[in-house]
């Protein structure tokens, strides 16, 4: 009887180790890689995960798993395309990409190079934007969607406000364009459509400016 509750011990150690071994380091790969030829995350987005400013990579660090997952997915599907992540996404596994969304999200905000303060025009255009919208040509205003100060809503509606302007105003124009296609409904398609591009740089530069905090159901 004791060695066949040995025997059973020593299987259940050994499964736990294979389980153990074989699921995603998600801090692993956005430190190094996945050992399969998907550079390391940290790369482009920085070690602290909160990305590089100037060049338009975002900031990942506190923003909701889902969130982070489904645009993993949507990289990999095409419903979403990026020449730099587009590879990364399908070089990825299921499993990897689940852990790599975990990471992320569980790291804190990291302290953003202070953006540069948008004019006093493009201040006024942009809080307009962003709290009442352009009701005449039926343009809801951004709080209505991402929360109050663009903080975030849930797992479709991300903060904008810890973002670059170069990224915001990329992203505005991809969905204005069609390389991102992503969003429930098409809302971002049809709320990009309306916009000029004063009012994508006004946006962007105003939501830059703004401080991160992460996501109140990414908080401990």
């Amino acid at each position: 009887m004791n060695a066949l509750r040995l025997a059973m011990l020593a299987c259940c150690a050994l499964t736990a180790q294979y389980a153990t071994a074989s699921t995603p380091d998600g801090a692993l790969i956005a430190q190094q890689g996945n050992g399969h030829g998907v550079a390391p995350c940290m790369a482009c987005h920085a070690a602290d995960g909160g990305g590089q400013a100037a060049a338009g990579f975002p900031r990942l660090a506190g923003l909701p798993r889902a969130y982070l997952r489904q645009q993993l997915d949507a990289f990999a599907d095409g419903s979403r395309t990026n020449a730099t992540m587009q590879p990364v996404a399908n070089g990825l596994s299921d499993e990897e990409r689940e852990a790599v969304a975990t990471y992320y999200s569980k790291l804190p905000v990291p302290p953003a190079t202070p953006a540069p303060a948008p004019s006093a025009n493009a201040r006024q255009l942009a809080q307009t934007l962003a709290t009442h919208g352009r009701w005449s040509s039926g343009l809801p205003a951004c709080e209505q969607c991402h929360g109050p100060g663009a903080g975030g809503v849930g797992d479709d509606f991300p903060p904008l406000v810890g973002q670059s302007a170069v990224y915001l105003n990329n992203q505005l124009h991809a969905w204005q364009q069609g390389a991102r296609r992503n969003d429930p409904l098409q809302l971002m398609q049809t709320v990009a459509s309306k916009l000029s591009e004063a009012d994508m740089a006004a946006i962007s530069a105003w939501y830059a400016a703004q401080p991160a905090t992460m996501a109140k159901e990414q908080q401990p």
